[in-house]
């Protein structure tokens, strides 16, 4: 009943369009007075603050900055004009570097929005420009857009990883690989069939390999990022949080001084839109921390756990229901605010079902970045739209075939565990 209530109240309040935090806050005080439960309110006020005050939250701004910086600074440019390089002789091969460059950008930008804005601003118009369809450009950057999300430098993912206490960050960005690689090879095999069916990219021939060569070379610091960042988390080297300020020096370093695309004047204000973004995931954080204490003192968790396994006791059957869930709860809530909001209810549940946390962690977060191209509120959506002037019906249709390749990936990863925790069993020896 509690559950239902607070569902009712969140959700009521979030579709009139009240703020994020407003409607998370009042959901909390109301549930506790429409309850008559005697909790002090200044029990809100100090779970509020105690969700911001973890020192490990610091890598979460770091990455925002880091990103900024590595999406000013000419590094899209870059990997776009490599990824053109191999890959332009196939057919759809204008749709086969769109795939491959907002899956090399994501893996340093760890963005979906900035993704998608970064590699549509530049092959949205070039696709039209050869014969693309514009609602299938526009549809192929927005689910493009959100590999990043599922690779080693995903925010979504190293924000669960406070929220599962005791999980291996290390393992979670490490799970996310696999799932990121299938669909991008899904959208890339798409984009060929399309190519071939529209005619009108066909491919060509090779590229010189002093091209190549020039290409490659311009994009090899760019790549240097995610390779040294990574390494140093999987080794142990350093921790996230280290790892993310490291990632804000290489970025500075890139965009000031190898690629000079930025100078020092420029750089107070990425830390001005840095600090705004970071601020409202910080505050949404605390707010949904006030609810989930709420949400846990009240034993929702265990409560919805009987409930399940009234349905079924079944680890699969649960998993089915938990997709259902968040792909609904995705479609009205960006993946950091719907993240924070559900794994609390959902990781107690999980572990009476035997279900890995990483395991887990990885669903939430692959069910929630659908969300980001699904109408009506979709972020990737809504800045390819933007980028290629079309409406959201023409890009509806388009989604279709590529919202069935990312439901068979999800199948994968939800259901045939040994193949997107091969990595991380390897790390665990």
């Amino acid at each position: 009943m509690t559950l239902a209530v607070i569902c009712i109240v969140f959700f009521s309040l979030a579709l009139i369009g009240m703020p994020l935090v407003w409607a998370l806050l009042v959901t909390t005080i109301s549930t506790i007075w429409i309850f008559g439960r005697f909790y002090p309110l200044e029990a809100v006020f100090i779970t509020y603050q105690g969700s911001v005050e973890p020192i490990h939250l610091a890598a979460i701004p770091l990455f925002v900055f880091a990103g900024e910086l590595i999406t000013r600074g000419g590094v899209g440019r870059r990997l776009i004009n490599f990824a053109r390089a191999i890959l332009s002789f196939l057919p759809g091969g204008l749709g086969v570097v769109t795939v491959s460059s907002c899956t090399m950008f994501g893996s340093i930008s760890g963005s979906a929005i900035a993704d998608s804005a970064a590699v549509g601003s530049v092959m949205i118009p070039q696709m039209a420009e050869r014969g693309y369809p514009r609602p299938f450009a526009a549809a192929l950057v927005a689910v493009a857009g959100t590999i990043g999300v599922l690779m080693p430098l995903s925010i979504p993912l190293l924000v669960y990883s406070f929220l599962a206490q005791g999980v291996s960050t290390r393992e979670l960005l490490v799970s996310g690989v696999f799932p990121g690689f299938v669909l991008a090879f899904g959208l890339i095999l798409l984009c060929i069939y399309r190519g071939k069916q529209i005619g009108c990219d066909l491919g060509g021939p090779m590229p010189a390999r002093a091209e190549i060569w020039q290409s490659f070379r311009e994009m090899l610091p760019a790549l240097g990022m995610p390779i040294v960042i990574l390494g140093g988390i999987l080794s142990g080297f350093f921790t996230p949080t280290e790892a993310a300020a490291i990632a804000v020096v290489y970025g500075l370093v890139l965009a000031l001084v190898v690629y000079r695309e930025l100078g020092l004047r420029d750089v107070p204000a990425l830390l001005l839109q840095a600090f705004i973004t970071s601020a409202v995931v910080m505050l949404v954080i605390g707010a949904t921390g006030a609810l989930s204490w709420l949400i846990t003192i009240e034993q929702i968790p265990a409560d919805l756990a009987k409930s399940i396994a009234a349905i079924s006791d079944n680890k699969y059957v649960f998993l089915m229901l938990l997709n259902v869930a968040l792909i609904l709860v995705g479609i009205f809530i960006e993946p950091l605010p719907a993240l924070i909001l559900t794994a609390p209810l959902f990781i107690p549940v999980a572990k009476a079902f035997a279900v890995d946390p990483v395991h887990l962690g990885l669903i939430m977060v692959f069910n929630l970045v659908i969300g980001l191209y699904t109408p009506p509120v979709g972020g990737t959506l809504f800045v390819s739209a933007k980028i290629a002037n079309v409406g959201m019906g023409a890009i509806s249709r388009e989604l279709i075939p590529m919202f069935a390749i990312a439901l068979v990936v999800l199948m994968i990863v939800t259901y045939v565990e040994a193949i997107p925790m091969a990595l991380v069993w390897l790390m665990r020896g």
